[in-house]
This record gives structure tokens, sequence and C-alpha cells, in this order.
């Protein structure tokens, strides 16, 4: 049986070519999954909720290498050009109704799709940040980690349009620390999400689950009573390694994807908003 599709690419000799491809496909939302080398090669995939085999009968092969599906093509346009790829295609309608557009990067062509579809009527969050505001809580306690998980946060909020005055940046001392300063922060008003951010390892007693448990159930209780929408990034190991790799190695960055997930989260709490103060059902 079938459990994955993986369509293997090469687009150049050195990790450093790949770079451009990788972290445009990051900005759209593309999530790290397995890496490997073995001799001079190097792989990196990155894997998205759902996946597609399409097979096509036409005179000429396709115009890109791989068409990838997102929620708003306009968006995703937007993170594109920002990265400076070259243009195959401008955004516009297709002959099928689904707004597209291609690009060109690392020697790679993608198209992305946004399909029109039957419940059109239903909400979802974009990764565009610009006109939004953002806080980020992160522990200092085990730097080395969270530090890394920051810059990846970062990177993702200035990928989706933050820019630096729409982002506050607020350190506390440890992981346990973090939902009262995050509540704080949501119930200034000020910020459409909250990003926390820290890494706790297991040791020898029970300290590891309280303070796992407690720092869970704090972020969830200030987004549920605050209503401003909390991204949890903060990690809970069992060794170093596996923070470390959870920090911008073989698992991603979870800083990164926490990033993304307070924009998609802020986007979609300001469209609830809408919906609900229209009265429509």
């Amino acid at each position: 049986m079938i459990r994955n599709i993986i369509v293997p690419r090469v687009l150049g000799k050195s990790q450093e070519e790949l770079a451009p491809a990788l972290e445009l496909l990051r900005a759209v939302g593309a999530v790290p999954g397995h890496e490997w080398h073995e001799g001079n090669a190097h792989g990196y995939q990155l894997e998205a909720p759902s996946g597609a085999i399409e097979v096509i009968a036409a005179a000429d092969a396709p115009a890109s290498d791989i068409t990838i599906e997102v929620p708003d093509a306009d968006a995703a346009w937007e993170i594109a050009r920002r990265h400076g790829v070259k243009v195959l295609r401008e955004i516009g309608e297709t002959a099928y109704g689904a707004r597209l557009f291609a690009v060109e990067v690392s020697g790679l062509r993608l198209a992305f799709l946004t399909y029109a579809r039957r419940d059109s009527d239903a909400l979802e969050g974009t990764l565009q940040a610009s006109g939004k505001r953002f806080a980020v809580v992160v522990a200092r306690f085990n730097s080395f980690i969270t530090e890394r998980l920051l810059d990846g946060a970062l990177l993702a909020l200035r990928q989706s349009g933050a820019g630096s005055d729409d982002i506050t940046v607020v350190h506390v001392p440890g992981s346990f620390e973090i939902p009262p300063a995050a509540r704080h922060l949501a119930e200034s008003g000020k910020y459409d999400a909250i990003i926390c951010l820290g890494c706790l390892l297991r040791g020898g007693t029970l300290h590891y689950e309280v303070i796992a448990n407690e720092v869970t159930r704090g972020i969830g209780q200030s987004a549920q009573e605050t209503g401003v929408p909390h991204a949890f990034g903060v990690l809970t190991c069992d060794t170093l390694e596996q923070a470390i790799d959870r920090a911008g190695l073989k698992a991603g960055n979870k800083g990164y994807e926490a990033g993304l997930a307070a924009v998609e989260m802020a986007s979609l709490h300001e469209k609830v908003t809408e919906h609900t103060a229209t009265g429509k059902r």
C-alpha cells in the first residue's frame, strides 16, 4: 500500500543552490520532513497535509515541475514576489476556474494555485501578516535552543509581510513564565497573535512533567480567555539532541512553524470576527 509520494528533484550540486527553493517553499507553508545525507548528496523532504498524482493527456509537457495547491494564491503570490523569484506566469484565472501563477527558483518550475471550491463561504486564514501586530514571548532558559526558535519565528513573520515595527519580542526567565507574559500582552489589545517559544528537557525528577503541563495549560487558557490566538512553540523533549533537531535541523524549526501558525490564525480570527459581525450564519 502507498504510504507517501515523494517527487525527487536535483536542483544543484551544493546545499547553497537548494537554499532559495527551500526558503520559498517553507514561506508558503511546507513543513520540513526527513533529511538525509549520503556521500556528497543531501536531500530535504518538504511535507504538506495532502498530496496527489495528476495524469494529463496533452500534446505538450506540463509548464511546471510541481504544482502546489494553497488556500490563497494571491497571498502566496505576494510571498513569492518578495523572494525575488523568476516569474513564469503572472497570477490570474484559468479556464477551469482556479487562481494560478508560476515561478522558477533554483531551476525548479513551481506552479501555485487555488481551486474554486463549492464551499466558497468557508473561512480560512492566509499567510499574509502585513497590517497585523505580533508579540513573541521567548524563554531565556536553554537559550542555545530558544534563540534558534526565535530566529525561525521572526523569519516566518518577515517572509509573511510583517514589518519590524509590527513585532514585539519579550524575553522571560523560563518557560514557566511564558503564560503570564503572554496573557498580559494579549490583554493589552495591541496584538493580533502571540507566539510562545521555550524549551523543556526531561530530567530525573517530576519537575519536567509539572512545568510542561502548567505551561501548556497556561498558554491554552490565555488564548481561550482573551480571544487572541496563541501559537505554541514550546519544545518538550527527552534529550538535547531532540531539541536541536526541532530547532532547525532534521525536524525543521518549530519556531518557524509557530510563526506561520500565528500569521494564519491572526488572519482567520479577523475573518471570523468580520463574519460574525455581519450576522451571517
